[in-house]
């Protein structure tokens, strides 16, 4: 989902009507928990993703009376929750990607193969490529990730992590450089800079 519905009000509108009629809410979560899940599953597997977008929705629920309305789409806010709450679970993720690395089999290996591109999933479950996420830091895989299967802006990485867009920069081109190394010179997470067939989002 990149945007509400022809007709519906924008996200902003949405969550500062929803402070007073809380019932509301219910139209962001529609609107963008199918995203949030398929990030969550690519990131820690399924079993993970139900509660890493449960508890996205309902920390957007708790804080949407500060909510940004200069700010139309919530996609980086809850994103950038997401994010924060994955990486609480940094070690599972890393233990995950290594396990897929060694033995090509894992419940995140499992759920990309579900849901991303076919030469992703073929980089992912072949070892490489997860043994470089693994490696890499919790804020370059965050910023990585959020490109690459998220599929947002520079800026928007920015706002989701409260970072500047330099520092998405910074973080980006030393992850991107790191897989590329690890992966022999390929890198199928660049999705804005590579043929659309080789993207890393599906």
């Amino acid at each position: 989902m990149n945007g509400p519905p022809e007709g519906s009000c924008e996200d902003a509108q949405l969550i500062a009507r929803s402070v007073e009629r809380p019932e509301l809410f219910a139209e962001l979560y529609q609107r963008h928990a199918a995203d949030i899940h398929r990030y969550a599953a690519r990131r820690l597997g399924d079993g993970a993703a139900d509660d890493i977008t449960a508890d996205t929705f309902l920390a957007a629920f708790r804080t949407r009376n500060r909510y940004d309305p200069a700010r139309p789409s919530a996609r980086p806010w809850l994103y950038g929750i997401a994010a924060n709450l994955i990486g609480k679970h940094r070690r599972t993720e890393v233990r995950a990607l290594k396990a897929l690395a060694r033995t090509g089999r894992d419940p995140v290996g499992e759920s990309w193969s579900d849901h991303v591109d076919a030469r992703m999933a073929a980089q992912a479950t072949s070892g490489p490529l997860a043994a470089a996420l693994a490696a890499l830091s919790i804020g370059d895989r965050h910023v990585l990730l959020l490109v690459a299967w998220a599929d947002l802006s520079y800026q928007e990485v920015s706002d989701a992590l409260a970072i500047p867009v330099g520092t998405v920069r910074s973080r980006l081109n030393r992850a991107r450089r790191k897989v590329r190394d690890a992966l022999g010179g390929a890198d199928p997470t660049l999705v804005h800079e590579i043929a659309p067939e080789v993207t890393a989002h599906g």
